[in-house]
């Protein structure tokens, strides 16, 4: 399954029996799917439909759906004008004008006076109505389609930043394998010379004590175990990135994983070089986990 960010737009137009549709559809960041719709007066009917058929499609992402809707000049109710009725108010107009010296009255003025001007309204029906929800819920699948690709070739690009990271990860990990700190001879030869200096300074320290404080420290300080299980997070980060799908989640816990990881590494590392593997580490599971936020 392919990758798919979470920000994208896309736009569909369609026409129906007179009636044009258009479809504007975009998706920002989000932890889970929430669908805002604006739709034109008349069209709420169409709410649960549009929303149910949103939520199907994603996984995670903030959408606003924006449906317009233009009707063709034929399709259009005509006015009706009372001519009886506007014939009498001209004729009161044109004698209050020549009795009182009143403005004579204008063509927009007289029209706006109730009972003189009448839009009917458009009968439509229920078999008409539903010819024209089915071809506007149409629309917003293939406003969707698009909305798809766009939020899929956005994914292919984070699939390539994150299998760099990870790519990164893993070299640095083995770095800090085979740092010469961790060799046996170098960490014996450097507890060596400390207890030298310790006993140096004070004749009362006992030895065989002192030898048993510094192994358990030596094993305290080990990063084998941060090793193998970064490595192991490694393997799983490569798989989720292969397998595809609505990984966001899957991949932010493994970016805390890397993060707990490479944290403890700089933590017990007694050795400048790991130290510096550690902190070059810690930057790029920093990259890693932004750009996880992307992700559906």
């Amino acid at each position: 399954m392919n990758l798919q960010s979470m920000t994208g737009f896309a736009r569909s137009v369609a026409e129906h029996d007179g009636t044009s549709i258009a479809w504007e559809a975009k998706s920002v960041n989000g932890k889970s799917v929430e669908v805002r719709l604006r739709l034109p007066q008349g069209f709420d009917r169409l709410e649960p439909a549009a929303r149910q058929t949103v939520q199907k499609r994603f996984a995670r992402g903030n959408f606003q759906m924006t449906l317009t809707i233009g009707r063709a000049a034929g399709a259009q109710a005509q006015p009706v004008v009372n001519e009886a009725f506007l014939k009498d108010l001209a004729g009161l107009a044109k004698r209050l004008q020549e009795q009182f010296g009143v403005a004579p009255a204008a063509a927009d003025g007289l029209l706006a006076l109730r009972g003189v001007l009448d839009i009917p309204e458009t009968i439509e029906t229920e078999e008409a109505r539903s010819a024209l929800d089915t071809a506007i819920l149409s629309a917003l699948e293939a406003a969707l389609n698009g909305l798809q690709q766009a939020r899929q070739g956005e994914g292919a690009a984070l699939r390539s930043l994150l299998s760099g990271h990870i790519d990164a990860i893993e070299a640095l990990t083995l770095r800090a394998e085979a740092d010469p700190s961790r060799e046996p001879a170098t960490i014996r030869e450097r507890l060596a010379e400390q207890i030298r200096l310790l006993m140096d300074a004070s004749a009362n320290l006992d030895a065989s004590r002192l030898h048993m404080e510094a192994a358990f420290l030596a094993t305290k300080a080990d990063i084998r175990e941060e090793i193998d299980r970064l490595k192991t997070h490694v393997a799983s980060g490569r798989a989720l990135l292969d397998g595809g799908g609505a990984i966001g989640r899957k991949l932010d816990f493994l970016a805390q994983e890397f993060n707990r990881e490479s944290n403890t590494l700089c933590s017990k590392s007694n050795a400048a070089a790991v130290t510096a593997i550690g902190l070059e580490l810690k930057a790029v599971v920093d990259q890693f986990r932004e750009q996880v936020q992307n992700l559906e």
